[in-house]
């Protein structure tokens, strides 16, 4: 098994990474790093196209984009970096068909549709969506680019930065031009601030967490004609928690029968059980991500999770136990500079 890393890089992003790195994960659970690639600031999140030949990766706080051909040994070779106009790219996909890649921009709030070229490199920008602001010229900030099971529609979270609409969308997408068309819209109270979501499974529950409100949503989809609804929400931090904290990510365990929610500031996973026959959470437990500012985390093909705690420079190992939703440290931890995404293959 093989893990890329995406390490923020500048000093404005309080930043020490040094690159795009490559591990190696060996029989006995150990991590080896094999490539550190950089080739422009602030590689972040990842995504492999549908062969597993390629991973493309967007640079925060810039309007680049980038891609890389996988070798036969796992490393980088970086192919071409191109500038898709949209600032601060902070999240990317390859639709169904190969064909082209999704950036979601924040300050750009505008989602890219990018050709694939025939070598894997990413070609031109071919189409735009952008979530408008309050007034002309304004934009609300997208966060995310997420496929349902089918990869027919897209979810794309947006903040309001004061400027726009904290909201969440579902995009009918068009593979013949790579465009898109609004189908459903959530739009959330004023400064909770939707960030990231998580469909589960049966592609008819979705969950999504707002950044400042430090909620988790439960939304029941219906793929046949594009409609989201909103059913439910609950904290990502106890009751006894007064102080500031940003949910940050959330997803869906590899049983589906949990729902996790990471918590920045207060450096906390919150754990929540999905009624199996509605849909409904309920929180069953917070605990420690055992490191500071847990901006990501995922699970892994072996069914560990790992948490990327981007200012204490580590990746954090922990199993979960699909029964009890306890998340239990393994005692592994990785030391990597600024950590913000974690792609394994």
């Amino acid at each position: 098994m093989y893990a890329y890393v995406g390490c923020r890089t500048t000093k404005e992003r309080n930043a020490h990474g040094r690159g795009l790195k490559t591990y190696e994960i060996l029989p006995d659970g150990e991590w080896q790093e094999l490539q550190c690639l950089y080739t422009e600031p602030n590689p972040s999140f990842q995504a492999v196209d549908q062969e597993g030949k390629f991973l493309y990766s967007v640079h925060g706080d810039t309007t680049q984009v980038s891609s890389y051909r996988i070798l036969p040994d796992h490393t980088l070779e970086h192919m071409n970096t191109v500038n898709i106009g949209g600032r601060n790219p902070v999240d990317i996909t390859v639709d169904r068909g190969n064909r082209r890649v999704i950036v979601a921009t924040l300050q750009g709030g505008t989602l890219c549709t990018l050709n694939r070229r025939e070598d894997g490199a990413l070609g031109e920008v071919v189409a735009r969506y952008t979530y408008e602001g309050k007034k002309e010229g304004d934009v609300s900030t997208i966060h995310q680019c997420l496929w349902d099971q089918t990869r027919n529609y897209l979810f794309a979270c947006a903040q309001s930065r004061v400027h726009g609409f904290g909201q969440m969308r579902v995009l009918r997408y068009n593979p013949e031009n790579g465009t898109f068309t609004q189908t459903s819209q959530f739009l959330s109270r004023t400064w909770d601030e939707p960030r990231h979501a998580a469909m589960h499974p049966n592609n008819h529950w979705l969950y999504m967490c707002e950044e400042k409100g430090n909620k988790v949503l439960y939304f029941q989809f219906d793929e046949q004609n594009g409609q989201m609804k909103a059913l439910q929400e609950l904290s990502t931090v106890p009751e006894t928690v007064t102080g500031y904290s940003d949910a940050s990510e959330v997803m869906i365990d590899p049983s589906g029968q949990w729902v996790l929610v990471s918590n920045r500031y207060t450096d906390s996973i919150a754990v929540y059980h999905i009624d199996a026959l509605t849909g409904y959470l309920k929180n069953t437990g917070f605990y420690p991500c055992l490191g500071r500012t847990p901006r990501f985390f995922c699970f892994a093909p072996n069914g560990l999770c790992y948490v990327a705690n981007e200012d204490s420079d580590t990746i954090v190992e922990f199993s979960f136990n699909s029964s009890t939703g306890e998340l239990i440290p393994t005692h592994r931890i990785i030391q990597t500079e600024s950590p913000v995404c974690v792609v394994f293959q």
